[in-house]
């Protein structure tokens, strides 16, 4: 009985586990890692390195940036607000 508990118990952290990855994009910036709410539960864009992109090949990315990654560009002062708005707009109208 405890061996099944334990199964059990194994089983359920994984699904956990799988269900924190399909449901974040982990951005990573140098050595730092911030999460970001995906829309739907995928595999598309799970991890993505900010170091050495230029924040208009990061804002190119429709799933990102209907996730938000503007903002936490904004949050990380890699651009400005109008940067990030300038940038909407462009690949938003480009669509």
């Amino acid at each position: 009985m405890k061996e099944r508990l334990k199964q059990y118990i194994l089983i359920a952290g994984a699904a956990a586990l799988l269900w924190f990855v399909l449901d974040n994009h982990f951005i990573i910036e140098g050595h730092r890692v911030h999460l970001l709410k995906k829309s739907t539960l995928n595999l598309h864009d799970t991890f993505v390195s900010l170091d050495n992109k230029r924040p208009e090949f990061i804002m190119r990315n429709k799933r990102l940036r209907d996730d938000g990654v503007g903002d936490l560009l904004v949050e990380l002062k890699i651009i400005t607000e109008d940067e990030k708005s300038q940038l909407e707009n462009k690949f938003n109208y480009a669509e």
